[in-house]
């Protein structure tokens, strides 16, 4: 929680927020060095499992000190910073004078950088021993000797990330969430619940997705079709998985894949093995 004064953009600067911390505990700077590269992989692999696509900034390290400092920054026209980047090689640099020449190059293509609103998500620091020869954080080295340990900081913004996911993934309907990141992995739509057979069928691939091990949503509302399809757009969910009147006439349902709007018309284990193939293969 936070004294926020200006609370706005939705979840991106609120009075409350989820953060993920963690810290590195190293006894010399090389140690330091392969704890920070790892945490700058492994922040790369999580951004691209959530959908993003970021850019990756040496930052100045601020109030929090230390020799050295990355953001990850997630380009949003929401976004409250600003970061110039490379329109050929993708290289980006913090914008933090306004004053700035904004006619600046790029150092290797020789382009003129862009100015790109942005959102971060991320921030890691190399600490070293700021903190720790401060309050006393020691360990006995090898020579008998109590030294500072050298210490990293890396942080995510949970509730931040997940409006920098929306806002790169969404269209004219609402969400497209990333497989990953979906709260449902599936939803079904029978889209007439006053059929026994379209409810029968539709509780009975309910039943066996998740038996698959898979986060299933049924929609038994007794809502027009119209209702259900908006509904199922805004809320995001990967996968759709709609019966109606091809299901009486010719025993097949519809697969819509919500990123691609693509749609498949089959019966119902293919339906299944399609599902199964989009999430876990």
């Amino acid at each position: 929680f936070r004294d926020e004064i200006r609370p706005r953009f939705g979840v991106v600067r609120a009075c409350e927020f989820i953060m993920k911390d963690a810290y590195s505990f190293d006894r010399d700077k090389s140690g330091l060095d392969r704890s920070y590269r790892a945490m700058h992989a492994a922040y790369k692999r999580i951004f691209k499992r959530c959908g993003l696509k970021i850019l990756i900034v040496e930052a100045d390290p601020g109030v929090m000190g230390g020799s050295l400092s990355h953001e990850f920054m997630v380009p949003g026209l929401s976004g409250e910073d600003l970061v110039l980047v490379c329109p050929r090689c993708k290289k980006a640099k913090s914008y933090q004078d306004k004053n700035e020449d904004v006619q600046l190059l790029c150092t290797d293509c020789h382009v003129k950088l862009e100015k790109v609103n942005c959102i971060e998500v991320g921030h890691i620091f190399q600490l070293g021993e700021k903190y720790s020869s401060v309050l006393g954080a020691n360990f006995v080295d090898a020579d008998g000797k109590a030294k500072p340990m050298v210490m990293g900081c890396y942080g995510i913004g949970i509730s931040r990330l997940m409006a920098a996911i929306i806002e790169q993934n969404h269209d004219e309907a609402g969400i497209i969430w990333p497989k990953e990141v979906s709260p449902y992995q599936v939803i079904i739509l029978p889209l007439d619940v006053t059929n026994r057979k379209i409810k029968k069928s539709g509780l009975e691939i309910y039943r066996r997705l998740k038996e698959d091990g898979l986060e299933v949503l049924f929609d038994d509302r007794d809502e027009r079709a119209g209702v259900k399809f908006n509904d199922a757009d805004l809320l995001g969910i990967s996968l759709q998985i709609i019966i109606g009147k091809d299901f009486l006439d010719r025993g097949t349902m519809e697969l819509k894949i919500r990123r691609k709007h693509k749609k498949i018309a089959a019966r119902p284990q293919t339906i299944i093995r399609e599902v199964s193939r989009f999430v876990y293969g």
